[in-house]
């Protein structure tokens, strides 16, 4: 099933590919002779990239992107309905320093919470599995008489299958696209909320982006040792033998190394390592109100920044 969704979604692919290429072509004046010249692709060739119909390499897609003067990912992707004014603003973006950016995003998330300051409550966990989502969830819900949610099990509810099956039958792709639809269903039903999200959640741009814009975020992690060994007292099946455990270990450490940088971009964390419970229950609810504060009295200042 997982190979016919991806079957059924190359179509689409290949006609915005082949419309992109016309439209660039287009803007510049070229004819479809120019582009395979200066391309090195044979003219029957780009005539059939263009009717949505090749099978378009990603060496082609360098090939035609190098010749039409843009980034091979403007060919790609679907951000062409935002207009010129997303162009401009990628293109500003890209000239700026990861501090000036880090500043950036701050000024937008400022911007974005005041909106939403007289907005019901809600509050994301993220972290790597072992973090503590689960058990910390329903009681810091509970503290702040507000439901709690865990965004798997509402994938589990909207595909009628256990998260196991989600992945086999569908794939990974398959689940992101359910875990998108589950969160931007939370998000519209506009209700107070604790949810616990995956670990892998944040890996996944553009999804991470309406967590962190929509939600108040709190990163849950602890050192790695503790986190596997919460999830061996979960009794894995996955992890029951030492080979399974040692690259279980692995594994942590490694997603812990690359989602670092991510999961840093909530707005706040916690560290639970060999903590009580009931102390990061306080802990959490102390820093989510220091948010509010801040966000009530920190106005958005785009003075401040110097593009």
């Amino acid at each position: 099933m997982a190979e016919t969704m991806q079957e059924a979604c190359a179509p689409d692919l290949s006609l915005r590919i082949g419309q992109r290429v016309r439209a660039c072509r287009a803007a510049r004046a070229m004819t479809m002779k120019q582009l395979a010249g200066e391309s090195g692709i044979s003219l029957p060739y780009l005539s059939r990239v263009e009717k949505g119909d090749g099978n378009v390499s990603v060496a082609v897609l360098s090939k035609l992107a190098m010749a039409l003067g843009v980034e091979i990912d403007s060919l790609i992707s679907e951000h062409e309905r935002f207009g010129a004014d997303y162009a401009l603003i990628v293109e500003l973006l890209k000239r700026q320093s990861p501090q000036q950016l880090k500043e950036i995003r701050s000024m937008l998330l400022q911007h974005a919470q005041t909106r939403q300051a007289g907005a019901p409550r809600r509050i994301a966990l993220v972290g790597l599995r072992g973090a503590g989502k689960s058990t910390l969830g329903p009681l810091l819900a509970q503290h702040l008489g507000i439901p709690f949610t865990e965004l798997n099990r509402e994938v589990e509810r909207e595909a009628g299958l256990s998260l196991d099956l989600v992945f086999s039958l569908y794939g990974q792709a398959g689940f992101r696209r359910l875990e998108r639809r589950c969160l931007d269903r939370i998000v519209a039903s506009n209700a107070p909320v604790v949810l616990a999200t995956g670990g892998g959640i944040v890996v996944e741009t553009s999804t991470y982006e309406v967590l962190l814009h929509s939600f108040q975020t709190v990163w849950l992690h602890a050192a790695p040792q503790e986190h596997f060994r919460r999830v061996m007292a979960q009794h894995d099946a996955r992890i029951a033998t030492p080979q399974l455990r040692d690259e279980a270990m692995r594994n942590i450490e490694g997603a812990m190394h690359a989602r670092r940088q991510a999961y840093a971009l909530a707005h706040t964390h916690v560290d639970t390592t060999n903590k009580p419970v009931e102390h990061l229950v306080q802990e959490v609810a102390e820093a989510l109100q220091g948010l509010t504060q801040a966000m009530t009295q920190t106005q958005p200042s785009p003075e401040a920044l110097s593009f």
